[in-house]
């Protein structure tokens, strides 16, 4: 039986470091969600060309996009944390891109469940096989399989090549979710940048919808970071346990 290793200093500090990283996002998560909801239900006018139950329903719409926004950001750290660990080798990338792609699919069933809900109103129905919504659904598939795949392999440093390979070729599904819209014949509006004349329950955005957006986006985010070091951390403290285990072996 060997004597496991005990942390460095510097190893303690980092992890001090993080915990009141994440403190502080947490907080901010907080302020910055009340705030969102305050825009979304108050500050923000009714869209113009709705009325009745869709125009109350649309402020589903911020939420949507404020867990849309937060996806996005995830699956873009799972890309770029990938890439660091193919170049350097430190499992610290891999827990980041678990962790980001973990929280991520959070975000990303949260923006599906809410399109769901805007939709009823709008479309009639809670879900048709509209190209958007059917991209969509394949994304969160991909990155669930991810987690399946993952879990099936044992060798420590396998499991996070493969994993960074794996996030990497995910992540090209994202550019055909955002263009489905405007590729394909699809009812989804498509709210920025472009008309969709096929859309149903389209609407213009004003200028406190827009500032609403902004904020719901800026709060998702923080929401998101704050999620994803405390994800973090869990698993590099998991990492350090099996460590520990192995040691004790």
């Amino acid at each position: 039986m060997s004597t496991a290793t005990a942390p460095q200093p510097t190893a303690l500090k980092a992890h001090r470091g993080l915990h009141y990283t994440q403190l502080a996002l947490a907080i901010a998560a907080v302020v910055a969600m009340a705030a969102m909801m305050w825009v979304a239900l108050i500050y923000a006018k009714p869209a113009a060309n709705l009325e009745g139950t869709e125009q109350f329903a649309q402020r589903i719409f911020y939420i949507h996009m404020g867990c849309n926004f937060a996806a996005l950001s995830a699956f873009l750290v799972s890309l770029i944390a990938s890439i660091g660990y193919l170049i350097t080798r430190n499992l610290d990338w891999d827990r980041l891109v678990q962790a980001s792609i973990e929280v991520g699919l959070v975000f990303g069933l949260g923006t599906t469940i809410t399109g769901a809900i805007w939709a009823k109103p709008t479309w009639n129905t809670y879900w048709t096989w509209d190209p958007r919504l059917t991209t969509v659904t394949i994304t969160v598939l991909i990155y669930i399989a991810y987690l399946l795949f993952r879990n099936g392999i044992d060798n420590r440093q396998t499991r996070a090549r493969f994993g960074s390979i794996y996030a990497l070729f995910a992540f090209l599904s994202l550019p055909l979710t955002y263009y489905s819209a405007r590729w394909f014949r699809s009812i989804h509006p498509v709210v920025f940048g472009a008309e969709n004349a096929e859309a149903e329950g389209g609407f213009g955005v004003g200028s406190t919808m827009v500032t609403t957006l902004e904020v719901a986006a800026f709060s998702f985010i923080v929401l998101f970071c704050s999620l994803l070091i405390l994800r973090f951390r869990q698993l590099r403290l998991q990492d350090r346990l099996e460590e520990i285990r192995e040691d004790l072996d």
